[in-house]
Protein backbone atom coordinates (compact mmCIF):
# COMPACT_ATOMS: atom_id res chain seq x y z
CA UNK A 1 0.00 0.00 0.00
CA UNK A 2 1.29 3.50 -1.03
CA UNK A 3 2.11 6.00 1.56
CA UNK A 4 0.90 9.68 1.80
CA UNK A 5 0.96 12.47 4.08
CA UNK A 6 -1.16 15.20 4.62
CA UNK A 7 -0.99 18.57 6.15
CA UNK A 8 -4.27 20.33 6.82
CA UNK A 9 -5.65 16.91 7.85
CA UNK A 10 -8.22 18.10 10.11
CA UNK A 11 -9.56 21.31 8.15
CA UNK A 12 -12.18 21.18 5.33
CA UNK A 13 -10.72 19.89 2.42
CA UNK A 14 -8.12 17.59 4.58
CA UNK A 15 -10.52 15.65 6.69
CA UNK A 16 -13.09 14.65 3.52
CA UNK A 17 -9.51 13.70 1.46
CA UNK A 18 -8.60 11.80 4.43
CA UNK A 19 -12.06 9.66 4.33
CA UNK A 20 -11.89 9.29 0.63
CA UNK A 21 -7.88 7.90 0.09
CA UNK A 22 -8.34 6.10 3.45
CA UNK A 23 -9.37 2.25 1.71
CA UNK A 24 -6.39 2.56 -1.06
CA UNK A 25 -3.33 4.71 1.16
CA UNK A 26 -1.49 4.14 4.17
CA UNK A 27 -1.87 8.00 5.53
CA UNK A 28 0.11 9.81 8.00
CA UNK A 29 -1.66 12.73 9.33
CA UNK A 30 0.21 16.14 10.63
CA UNK A 31 -2.27 17.77 13.02
CA UNK A 32 -2.07 19.50 16.28
CA UNK A 33 -4.40 17.84 18.21
CA UNK A 34 -4.22 13.61 17.69
CA UNK A 35 -7.57 13.04 18.83
CA UNK A 36 -9.64 14.05 15.43
CA UNK A 37 -8.36 11.16 13.03
CA UNK A 38 -8.70 8.79 16.15
CA UNK A 39 -12.65 7.05 14.60
CA UNK A 40 -10.36 6.00 10.70
CA UNK A 41 -9.27 3.18 10.04
CA UNK A 42 -6.02 1.68 11.33
CA UNK A 43 -3.73 2.43 8.08
CA UNK A 44 -4.04 6.39 9.57
CA UNK A 45 -1.44 7.39 11.91
CA UNK A 46 -1.80 11.41 13.45
CA UNK A 47 1.73 12.59 13.69
CA UNK A 48 1.09 15.67 16.16
CA UNK A 49 3.26 18.95 16.25
CA UNK A 50 2.27 22.73 15.28
CA UNK A 51 3.87 23.57 11.37
CA UNK A 52 3.83 26.74 12.93
CA UNK A 53 6.30 26.11 15.61
CA UNK A 54 10.06 24.83 15.29
CA UNK A 55 9.46 21.03 13.93
CA UNK A 56 11.82 17.84 13.15
CA UNK A 57 11.75 16.26 10.07
CA UNK A 58 12.50 13.31 11.99
CA UNK A 59 9.04 12.91 13.01
CA UNK A 60 7.97 11.99 9.58
CA UNK A 61 8.19 8.57 7.87
CA UNK A 62 11.73 7.93 6.42
CA UNK A 63 9.41 6.82 3.19
CA UNK A 64 6.87 8.28 1.45
CA UNK A 65 5.02 7.98 -1.82
CA UNK A 66 3.61 11.51 -2.13
CA UNK A 67 2.79 14.53 -0.18
CA UNK A 68 -0.10 16.49 0.09
CA UNK A 69 0.36 20.02 2.06
CA UNK A 70 -3.22 21.54 2.44
CA UNK A 71 -2.37 23.07 6.08
CA UNK A 72 -2.71 26.82 5.72
CA UNK A 73 -2.59 29.72 8.38
CA UNK A 74 -5.90 30.51 9.74
CA UNK A 75 -5.23 33.72 10.79
CA UNK A 76 -4.87 34.89 7.06
CA UNK A 77 -6.88 38.11 8.40
CA UNK A 78 -4.37 39.55 11.17
CA UNK A 79 -1.62 40.69 9.81
CA UNK A 80 0.63 42.53 10.99
CA UNK A 81 0.16 40.81 14.69
CA UNK A 82 0.46 37.01 13.12
CA UNK A 83 2.97 37.29 9.93
CA UNK A 84 5.37 35.30 11.59
CA UNK A 85 2.67 32.16 12.45
CA UNK A 86 1.14 33.13 8.71
CA UNK A 87 4.74 32.72 6.52
CA UNK A 88 5.97 29.99 8.85
CA UNK A 89 2.91 27.54 8.15
CA UNK A 90 2.38 28.93 4.45
CA UNK A 91 5.99 29.50 3.42
CA UNK A 92 8.45 27.92 5.24
CA UNK A 93 7.03 24.76 6.21
CA UNK A 94 6.59 24.19 2.37
CA UNK A 95 10.19 24.48 1.65
CA UNK A 96 10.82 22.40 4.90
CA UNK A 97 8.15 19.81 3.35
CA UNK A 98 9.52 19.96 -0.05
CA UNK A 99 12.79 18.92 1.16
CA UNK A 100 12.05 16.60 3.33
CA UNK A 101 9.72 14.79 -0.10
CA UNK A 102 13.17 14.72 -1.70
CA UNK A 103 15.29 12.83 0.17
CA UNK A 104 12.07 10.27 1.42
CA UNK A 105 11.72 9.31 -2.88
CA UNK A 106 8.07 11.08 -3.06
CA UNK A 107 6.96 10.87 -6.51
CA UNK A 108 4.23 13.63 -5.96
CA UNK A 109 4.02 16.44 -3.92
CA UNK A 110 1.21 18.26 -3.83
CA UNK A 111 0.33 22.18 -2.72
CA UNK A 112 -2.46 23.54 -2.51
CA UNK A 113 -2.11 27.30 -2.96
CA UNK A 114 -5.24 30.01 -3.71
CA UNK A 115 -7.40 31.21 -6.63
CA UNK A 116 -6.06 35.21 -4.37
CA UNK A 117 -3.01 35.35 -6.00
CA UNK A 118 -4.00 36.17 -9.58
CA UNK A 119 -5.81 39.61 -7.96
CA UNK A 120 -9.09 40.74 -9.63
CA UNK A 121 -10.71 41.45 -12.88
CA UNK A 122 -13.29 41.11 -14.97
CA UNK A 123 -11.42 38.06 -16.91
CA UNK A 124 -11.79 34.17 -16.46
CA UNK A 125 -8.07 33.51 -15.09
CA UNK A 126 -6.28 30.90 -16.12
CA UNK A 127 -3.27 29.30 -15.21
CA UNK A 128 -0.65 30.75 -18.04
CA UNK A 129 -1.22 34.57 -16.89
CA UNK A 130 1.80 35.70 -15.23
CA UNK A 131 1.45 36.63 -11.74
CA UNK A 132 3.31 38.94 -9.80
CA UNK A 133 3.04 41.10 -6.24
CA UNK A 134 3.58 44.53 -6.55
CA UNK A 135 2.58 44.68 -2.91
CA UNK A 136 -1.40 44.93 -3.60
CA UNK A 137 -1.74 41.37 -3.09
CA UNK A 138 -1.63 41.60 1.00
CA UNK A 139 0.33 39.89 2.92
CA UNK A 140 -1.21 36.04 3.20
CA UNK A 141 -1.57 35.82 -0.66
CA UNK A 142 1.84 36.75 -0.80
CA UNK A 143 3.14 34.09 1.53
CA UNK A 144 0.54 31.60 -0.92
CA UNK A 145 2.30 33.16 -4.24
CA UNK A 146 6.14 32.77 -2.06
CA UNK A 147 5.58 29.31 -1.41
CA UNK A 148 4.31 28.36 -5.43
CA UNK A 149 8.16 30.01 -6.11
CA UNK A 150 10.03 27.74 -3.78
CA UNK A 151 7.43 24.77 -5.09
CA UNK A 152 8.94 25.30 -8.86
CA UNK A 153 12.57 24.60 -7.71
CA UNK A 154 11.48 20.91 -6.55
CA UNK A 155 9.95 19.83 -10.12
CA UNK A 156 13.48 18.49 -11.10
CA UNK A 157 13.07 15.77 -7.69
CA UNK A 158 9.21 14.97 -8.06
CA UNK A 159 6.34 15.90 -9.60
CA UNK A 160 4.86 19.21 -8.23
CA UNK A 161 1.44 19.97 -8.29
CA UNK A 162 0.37 23.45 -7.51
CA UNK A 163 -4.01 23.43 -7.23
CA UNK A 164 -5.02 27.27 -6.77
CA UNK A 165 -8.42 26.60 -4.98
CA UNK A 166 -11.07 28.72 -5.61
CA UNK A 167 -13.70 29.53 -2.47
CA UNK A 168 -14.03 25.87 -1.49
CA UNK A 169 -16.70 25.47 0.76
CA UNK A 170 -19.20 22.42 2.16
CA UNK A 171 -20.06 19.98 5.27
CA UNK A 172 -17.99 20.90 8.02
CA UNK A 173 -16.54 24.60 7.45
CA UNK A 174 -16.15 26.84 10.03
CA UNK A 175 -19.22 29.58 9.94
CA UNK A 176 -16.87 32.28 9.49
CA UNK A 177 -16.19 31.38 5.95
CA UNK A 178 -17.67 32.98 2.67
CA UNK A 179 -20.51 30.36 1.53
CA UNK A 180 -21.52 29.69 5.36
CA UNK A 181 -21.56 33.10 6.13
CA UNK A 182 -23.95 34.30 3.96
CA UNK A 183 -25.95 31.11 4.56
CA UNK A 184 -26.18 32.25 8.11
CA UNK A 185 -27.27 35.99 7.11
CA UNK A 186 -29.56 35.15 4.89
CA UNK A 187 -31.29 32.93 8.08
CA UNK A 188 -30.88 35.78 10.50
CA UNK A 189 -32.24 38.31 7.89
CA UNK A 190 -28.71 40.32 8.18
CA UNK A 191 -27.86 41.84 4.20
CA UNK A 192 -25.61 40.43 2.22
CA UNK A 193 -23.32 43.36 0.88
CA UNK A 194 -22.94 43.67 -3.14
CA UNK A 195 -19.89 45.90 -4.40
CA UNK A 196 -21.90 47.35 -7.40
CA UNK A 197 -25.42 46.31 -8.61
CA UNK A 198 -24.88 42.24 -8.23
CA UNK A 199 -21.74 41.85 -6.47
CA UNK A 200 -19.01 40.11 -7.41
CA UNK A 201 -18.41 37.11 -9.42
CA UNK A 202 -17.19 33.98 -8.19
CA UNK A 203 -17.03 30.37 -8.95
CA UNK A 204 -17.70 28.62 -5.99
CA UNK A 205 -16.15 24.81 -5.44
CA UNK A 206 -17.64 22.35 -3.24
CA UNK A 207 -15.43 20.28 -1.05
CA UNK A 208 -16.22 16.92 -2.89
CA UNK A 209 -15.00 18.31 -6.20
CA UNK A 210 -11.72 19.35 -4.83
CA UNK A 211 -11.13 16.35 -2.92
CA UNK A 212 -12.06 14.72 -6.64
CA UNK A 213 -8.93 16.81 -8.08
CA UNK A 214 -6.49 15.98 -5.54
CA UNK A 215 -7.31 12.81 -6.03
CA UNK A 216 -6.49 12.32 -9.45
CA UNK A 217 -3.73 14.66 -9.37
CA UNK A 218 -1.81 11.50 -7.03
CA UNK A 219 -1.76 9.92 -10.47
CA UNK A 220 -0.57 12.58 -12.82
CA UNK A 221 2.39 13.10 -14.51
CA UNK A 222 5.07 15.91 -14.94
CA UNK A 223 4.29 19.35 -12.80
CA UNK A 224 1.73 21.70 -13.02
CA UNK A 225 -0.18 24.62 -11.78
CA UNK A 226 -4.05 23.70 -12.08
CA UNK A 227 -7.08 26.06 -11.17
CA UNK A 228 -9.49 24.39 -8.90
CA UNK A 229 -12.96 25.79 -9.37
CA UNK A 230 -16.62 24.85 -9.34
CA UNK A 231 -18.46 24.47 -12.24
CA UNK A 232 -20.97 27.46 -12.12
CA UNK A 233 -19.92 31.41 -12.35
CA UNK A 234 -22.72 33.26 -10.07
CA UNK A 235 -22.91 37.07 -8.76
CA UNK A 236 -22.99 37.27 -5.00
CA UNK A 237 -26.90 38.62 -5.85
CA UNK A 238 -27.14 35.52 -7.45
CA UNK A 239 -25.94 33.27 -4.52
CA UNK A 240 -27.94 34.66 -2.09
CA UNK A 241 -30.84 34.62 -4.25
CA UNK A 242 -30.25 30.70 -4.16
CA UNK A 243 -29.92 30.50 -0.30
CA UNK A 244 -33.04 32.22 0.05
CA UNK A 245 -34.66 29.82 -2.05
CA UNK A 246 -32.81 26.82 -0.15
CA UNK A 247 -34.16 28.50 3.28
CA UNK A 248 -37.35 29.81 2.39
CA UNK A 249 -36.51 33.49 3.12
CA UNK A 250 -36.21 36.54 1.01
CA UNK A 251 -33.14 37.75 0.85
CA UNK A 252 -31.69 40.97 1.85
CA UNK A 253 -28.95 42.98 -0.31
CA UNK A 254 -27.22 46.38 0.70
CA UNK A 255 -26.05 47.49 -2.80
CA UNK A 256 -23.19 49.59 -2.61
CA UNK A 257 -22.78 51.23 -5.90
CA UNK A 258 -20.16 53.15 -4.92
CA UNK A 259 -17.47 50.47 -4.81
CA UNK A 260 -16.38 48.60 -8.44
CA UNK A 261 -16.69 44.46 -7.77
CA UNK A 262 -13.69 42.39 -7.34
CA UNK A 263 -14.45 39.45 -9.51
CA UNK A 264 -12.12 36.67 -9.32
CA UNK A 265 -13.12 33.77 -11.51
CA UNK A 266 -10.81 30.85 -12.48
CA UNK A 267 -10.72 29.35 -15.82
CA UNK A 268 -11.01 25.89 -15.00
CA UNK A 269 -10.40 24.00 -18.52
CA UNK A 270 -7.28 22.73 -17.48
CA UNK A 271 -9.12 20.98 -14.42
CA UNK A 272 -11.23 19.51 -16.69
CA UNK A 273 -8.92 18.35 -18.85
CA UNK A 274 -6.36 16.67 -16.41
CA UNK A 275 -8.42 16.05 -13.44
CA UNK A 276 -12.33 15.90 -14.30
CA UNK A 277 -14.87 18.10 -14.19
CA UNK A 278 -16.50 19.77 -10.85
CA UNK A 279 -20.05 17.78 -10.32
CA UNK A 280 -21.43 20.17 -7.30
CA UNK A 281 -23.75 22.59 -8.46
CA UNK A 282 -24.20 25.35 -5.52
CA UNK A 283 -27.98 25.30 -5.20
CA UNK A 284 -27.22 21.28 -4.63
CA UNK A 285 -23.94 21.93 -2.11
CA UNK A 286 -26.08 24.54 -0.17
CA UNK A 287 -28.79 22.15 0.16
CA UNK A 288 -25.75 19.84 1.67
CA UNK A 289 -25.01 22.11 3.72
CA UNK A 290 -28.39 22.62 5.03
CA UNK A 291 -28.73 18.92 5.74
CA UNK A 292 -25.83 19.21 7.69
CA UNK A 293 -26.91 21.86 9.95
CA UNK A 294 -29.89 20.25 10.61
CA UNK A 295 -28.57 17.01 12.31
CA UNK A 296 -25.94 18.84 14.01
CA UNK A 297 -27.38 22.30 15.07
CA UNK A 298 -24.78 24.64 13.39
CA UNK A 299 -21.94 24.97 11.36
CA UNK A 300 -18.83 24.59 13.45
CA UNK A 301 -17.41 28.07 14.64
CA UNK A 302 -14.08 26.85 13.87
Amino acid sequence: MKQCLITGSSGLIGSHLVEQLQPNWEIFCVERTAHKVARLAQNVQSLTFDLAQTWDASLLPPKIDAVIHLAQSEHFRDFPEKAEHVFQVNTVSTLRLLDYARRAGAHTFILASSGGIYGHGDQEFSEDIEVSSQGDLGFYLGTKLCAEIVAENYTAFMNVIVLRFFFVYGVGQRRTMLIPRLVQSVLDGRPIVLHGQDGIRINPTYVADAVTAIEAGLALEGSHKINIGGPEVLTMRQIGEMIGQAVGKTPRFDVQTGVEPRHLVGDIRKMVQLLGTPQVKLSDGIERLLVYQANNSTIPAS
